[in-house]
């Protein structure tokens, strides 16, 4: 998994490609809060090249808005393959996550707050 990001104002976009699964080097959740350290609280996950992820990353996805939340910022998800939605499905993820078709959806959607 690589995650590049991206500031745009007060939002951070994480550009995930791979596999979300038990990392080699930084974890999703370890990314998001050194983003928190900057105190960046709103924050996008693109999945368009993400292929798969595990119960592991699921974990860390999870993880990963409950620290979010808890700092009174948001995680949303943009651009996620029919597989992965339905990943999140079975796992109840799409009950509690906001999930856009694409990432300017999400970004706008911030604007609302």
């Amino acid at each position: 998994m690589d995650i590049q990001t991206r500031d745009l104002n007060k939002i951070v976009v994480f550009d995930i490609s791979g596999d979300l699964s038990r990392p080699s080097g930084v974890s999703l959740h370890q990314a998001v809060k050194s983003q928190h350290e900057r105190g960046m609280r709103n924050i996008i996950l693109n999945f368009a090249e993400v292929g798969f992820v595990d119960s592991f990353g699921v974990g860390e996805i999870l993880a990963s808005y409950i620290s979010t939340q808890h700092l009174g910022g948001k995680i949303k998800l943009c651009r996620i393959s029919k597989k992965l939605y339905l990943v999140f499905q079975v796992t109840g993820l799409i009950k509690i996550l906001e999930i856009f078709e694409d990432c300017e959806s999400a970004l706008q959607s911030f604007e609302a707050l």
